[in-house]
């Protein structure tokens, strides 16, 4: 089995309002998604060469998976798409698609921020529909808990407290956003739209 690993090439710094003593406590529990769905991946195959998947214990360790599996994917996307002064000009595509879904980009961002601000920890995403071509605002609860199969993440915004308590504490989750909006690298949210609408799998590294 070839192990996942800490991709520290998506290690933001330099954030225009976010500072790097957050960004370095956040990307500590990134690591720990990293080391624990390795360790499970391991434990689940040894579990199933032995004969015990119909144990309790096979059963929790297969729950907990998707938990810290999605926990790895979503913080790689999210990670991924923070640069300070990147302008949503340099994603045409994308800002045309949300425009004629939602009247104008603006529209789609209110959208999604409202997703973010939901009373709930969680996720708020911007998906892509490859079905009708549709780009779809959810809230993901838990990591594995709300996702949309076959949908592609275009735009992902973690609202878990750890994304803003060293900076903001516990009610800055709206100054939190205002400087992630500040922070998106749209180029590489317009390159997941291109890939996704042409039918292909964005790598998130």
């Amino acid at each position: 089995m070839s192990e996942y690993k800490v991709r520290e090439e998506l290690k933001p710094s330099g954030l225009d309002g976010i500072s790097d003593a957050q960004i370095n406590d956040h990307w500590g529990l990134y690591t720990g998604y990293v080391n624990q769905s390795n360790a499970l991946h391991k434990e689940l195959e040894e579990m199933r060469a032995a004969g015990k998947t119909a144990s309790l214990t096979y059963a929790d360790r297969r729950r907990r998976f998707g938990f810290e599996y999605n926990g790895m994917v979503l913080h790689e996307y999210y990670f991924a798409q923070m640069k300070p002064g990147v302008s949503m000009d340099q994603a045409p595509g994308f800002k045309a698609a949300v425009t004629e879904q939602f009247g104008s980009a603006e529209a789609w961002h209110e959208d999604l921020m409202a997703a973010a601000k939901s009373r709930s920890i969680g996720w708020a995403i911007a998906y892509y529909d490859g079905t009708t071509g549709q780009i779809n605002n959810h809230f993901v609860q838990l990591h594995e808990d709300g996702n949309i199969g076959g949908f592609v993440p275009l735009v992902i915004v973690d609202v878990f407290e750890h994304a803003y308590m060293v900076d903001w504490k516990a009610l800055g989750r709206g100054d939190y956003l205002a400087a992630l909006h500040k922070n998106m690298n749209w180029s590489v949210i317009e390159a997941r739209f291109q890939a996704a609408r042409s039918g292909q799998i964005f790598k998130r590294f």
